[in-house]
C-alpha cells in the first residue's frame, strides 16, 4: 500500500494543496488544459464541504505549470447522504451554491442507492437504517423515534419520507452517475470487478465492491479513483487511488487534484 500523507501534518487552517507521489511504473494523464478535483465521501458533512469548496475556489486560481487550467472539473465520488447530520443541507448546497464556472459530475454512492430503493421497497428499511439511514431521515424531518413509526411501521415511514423529500432532491439522486472517465482515470464510488472490462461493470460492483477490488494488483486499463472504503490518509496505489478519509467521523474531507501527470491533495 502506498500512502504519502502523514496525518499529523494535516491542520484545518492549511489551505494549500499537498503534492502526492505516484510510484506506478506507468504514467497516468489528465488532458492538457484540464484540472480535476475528486471529492471523497461526504455523508452529510455540509460544514466540511463548504470549507472544501472554498479551498477549491482558491486553488482554481493557482498556476502550477505554464498556464492556469483552461477547464476545471469537479467529480463527487458519491455518498452525500446517511451517517452525518446535515444530509438535506448538503444536497441544498450542491444545488443552490455549486462551484462557479466548474463542470460538476455527481456520482452515485451505495448510500444514495439505498435511499432510492427505500422509496419503492420498505423491505430494505432495516438494512438502510443499519447503514446510517436514520441520519438522512432526521435531516428531512422524518424520524424512526417518532411514535407513529412504532404504531404504523415501515409503510408510514416510507410515505413520510416521500412527502418530505423535495422533488428536486429526488431528481438530483436519480441523475447521479455510476462512473465517469477523464483521460487515464476512471472515477467511481466503490471500485471495479477485476477481469471485467470497465464498459461491462455492473452497477452493484461499482457501488459496493471492496475486497477483491482492493486486493487486486491488476491493471484495469485506467487508474481507478474511488471512495467507499475509509482510509486514514489518501492512498496512491499502482492501479487505484482511495479518497474516502471518513469525513463524517474524522472531520477530514479529502479532495484529490489531478492535472497532467501530477497529483495534489486538499483536505479540511
Amino acid at each position: 500500500m502506498y500512502s504519502y500523507l502523514k496525518t499529523e501534518s494535516l491542520m484545518p487552517e492549511i489551505m494549500h494543496p499537498f503534492p502526492l507521489r505516484d510510484k506506478s511504473p506507468q504514467s497516468f494523464h489528465i488532458p492538457d488544459g484540464v484540472r480535476v478535483y475528486a471529492i471523497g465521501d461526504m455523508h452529510g458533512r455540509v460544514d466540511l464541504l463548504r470549507k472544501l469548496h472554498d479551498m477549491i475556489r482558491i486553488d482554481v486560481q493557482e498556476t502550477r505549470f505554464d498556464a492556469p487550467p483552461v477547464h476545471p472539473v469537479v467529480v463527487y465520488l458519491g455518498d452525500y447522504l446517511d451517517r452525518g447530520d446535515f444530509c438535506r443541507e448538503l444536497i441544498d448546497l450542491l444545488l443552490d451554491d455549486p462551484l462557479e464556472d466548474i463542470t460538476a459530475f455527481h456520482l452515485r454512492g451505495n448510500h444514495e442507492q439505498k435511499v432510492l430503493e427505500f422509496l419503492v421497497d420498505t423491505e430494505i428499511g432495516s438494512d438502510w437504517i443499519f447503514w446510517g439511514g436514520a441520519a438522512t431521515l432526521r435531516s428531512y424531518g422524518a424520524d424512526i423515534e417518532d411514535p407513529r413509526f412504532g404504531r404504523l411501521g415501515w409503510d408510514w415511514l416510507q410515505e413520510e419520507f416521500r412527502q418530505r423529500l423535495p422533488a428536486r432532491h429526488l431528481a438530483f439522486l436519480n441523475k447521479t452517475l455510476s462512473s465517469h472517465t477523464i483521460g487515464d482515470y476512471f472515477f467511481v464510488h466503490a471500485g471495479v470487478k477485476p477481469d471485467v472490462p470497465l464498459s461491462e461493470q455492473t452497477s452493484k460492483d461499482l457501488l459496493w465492491i471492496r475486497g477483491e477490488f482492493l486486493d487486486s494488483q491488476q491493471d484495469f486499463g485506467k487508474k481507478i479513483v474511488h471512495g467507499h472504503t475509509i482510509v486514514d490518509d489518501v492512498e496512491v496505489h499502482p492501479n487505484r487511488i482511495a479518497v474516502d478519509t471518513g469525513a463524517w467521523r474524522t472531520n477530514k474531507l479529502s479532495c484529490l487534484i489531478l492535472e497532467r501527470d501530477h497529483l495534489h491533495l486538499l483536505q479540511t
